[in-house]
């Protein structure tokens, strides 16, 4: 029962398109806004995007994100179209998929991004998937529906992923959920939408600089896990139907492309072997699986970094530390090699040295998004909170945090004592989750903290009204629940 759901919703989540659409270039004029506009989709994404979060399911890891979003900002910065807002994040999941939510949330799962064998391979999946955002694939399916509630439109989405993952009792309930609602009959995969978006998505992956030739080697290898698995067919395959027409296909379009000569991939492979333990379960060891790796000759940047995380996850934080001042030497531009050597040396309680490794980097690489963050929390480890508080909001004022960062920005501001701010970020955090009366609810508290200034006073109220405003705005702005269906679309 499972497999079908995921069959049949997880591109609910990735394509979201009517059956009856052709093959034809979709019609990307006003007729979708009329029933969905860009704001509306970025709602329903925001409020999935909160609920994975809240269950855990996605990877909060500061290097990790760093990577991912910059990779795939770097493919978006080729499509045409400049109105798309894109976040992408991994999730904790083995299985092999990825997926786009409305508003351009694009997630990749943990499994896919080690299922991969080089950067391209990576960057050609998101590709597809921001061609699937960019074609609007999600707004036409619910222009096919009829105009829905957001909010259940969401809730579907959320509860299918939610029900993927965990299986069980959250896959049935999912499924009740969404044999309630009409989204249950609209929205799924076609693959007029897989086609246009491998033909859209192998345009932006080249024109990134990528190799073309990299979108039809990886359908490659999912296809030959397919025949070779059995009945445990990779969840890429279910939701990314792989056909040889399609590798076909996908392979005369790349002969269109350049192929860039390869590099040497330094960030793809730590990030790859970074989320191999950070998502590994707390009582898994992969001490052993690395020392088998290395055994056999694997022994490039990526394994070296993660045989040194496997070390400082169990308590090696010596042995950590010779492996990675042994890489930070080949490669100091690395700032992930440089937030670990640090994060390493504070474990070993060599203070001092972990807090200078963090200075030099930071001096390499200003405003590093990892670095700041590890150093930040180095700070607060060694009571100096007010020190990480000022880092964190000099950061944050020049690059735009993730809901995480600014949720450490808010501890900080808590051990720093300034209770107020830790209120107001806290709030933010909830903007950034799109729970909006949970931030008033820390607005309220952050103006009620004790010894607050004029400035601080002004600004948490002026926060306050913004917030209030856009909560009167989103109720007017919900439909009237259909009575009988009477204000489903025709069909």
């Amino acid at each position: 029962m499972k497999r079908a759901w995921i069959l049949m919703f997880s591109c609910a989540v990735a394509t979201a398109s009517a059956a009856q659409v052709g093959d034809q270039l979709p019609d990307m004029g006003n007729p979708v806004d009329a029933i969905i506009t860009r704001g509306d989709e970025y709602r329903i994404g925001l409020t999935v995007m909160r609920q994975l979060r809240e269950q855990g399911q996605i990877l909060e890891d500061p290097e990790i994100s760093e990577y991912i979003q910059a990779l795939g900002s770097r493919i978006a910065a080729q499509a045409t179209d400049d109105g798309n807002r894109f976040t992408f994040f991994v999730v904790r999941d083995p299985a092999i998929n990825a997926f786009a939510l409305p508003g351009g949330f694009i997630g990749i799962n943990q499994g896919l991004l080690l299922a991969t064998k080089n950067e391209s391979e990576l960057a050609s999946v998101l590709a597809h998937e921001i061609a699937h955002v960019t074609q609007r694939h999600i707004a036409r399916s619910i222009r096919a529906a009829g105009r829905q509630s957001l909010a259940t439109t969401a809730m579907v989405i959320a509860g299918i992923l939610l029900g993927a993952v965990g299986g069980g009792d959250a896959a049935q309930a999912a499924i009740a959920i969404a044999q309630g609602t009409a989204a249950q009959q609209q929205i799924n995969y076609t693959r007029s939408n897989e086609q246009e978006a491998d033909r859209v998505g192998i345009s932006y992956l080249a024109a990134a600089g990528f190799d073309p030739n990299a979108m039809p080697a990886f359908f490659e290898t999912m296809n030959r896990r397919q025949g070779l698995s059995g009945q445990n067919i990779p969840e890429f395959i279910l939701t990314h139907p792989v056909t040889t027409n399609r590798i076909a296909e996908s392979r005369d379009r790349a002969k269109d492309y350049p192929v860039p000569k390869a590099g040497p991939e330094v960030s793809y492979q730590l990030a790859r072997e970074r989320s191999r333990v950070v998502a590994a379960e707390s009582d898994t060891d992969l001490r052993t699986y690395y020392e088998g790796q290395i055994a056999e000759g694997h022994d490039g940047v990526g394994d070296r970094y993660g045989e040194a995380l496997a070390d400082l996850g169990h308590g090696g934080a010596t042995d950590a530390i010779a492996v990675l001042h042994d890489l930070h030497q080949h490669y100091q531009g690395s700032p992930m090699i440089a937030a670990a050597l640090g994060q390493a040396q504070m474990a070993a309680g060599a203070t001092d040295a972990g807090l200078a490794t963090f200075t030099d980097a930071l001096r390499l690489s200003p405003r590093n998004v990892p670095l700041t963050i590890r150093y930040a929390e180095a700070l607060m480890r060694v009571g100096r909170a007010r020190e990480a508080h000022v880092m964190l909001l000099d950061l944050f004022n020049n690059v735009a945090p993730t809901p995480e960062q600014i949720r450490l920005t808010a501890l900080a501001a808590s051990a720093a004592g300034d209770t107020g701010d830790a209120y107001f970020y806290m709030s933010e955090y909830h903007i950034a989750n799109g729970n909006l009366p949970l931030s008033v609810q820390q607005l309220e508290l952050a103006l009620a903290a004790p010894n607050l200034t004029g400035v601080q006073r002004q600004r948490f109220q002026a926060r306050m009204d913004e917030v209030r405003e856009a909560i009167s705005r989103d109720r007017k702005r919900r439909p009237e629940p259909a009575q009988g269906g009477e204000q489903r679309a025709s069909r």
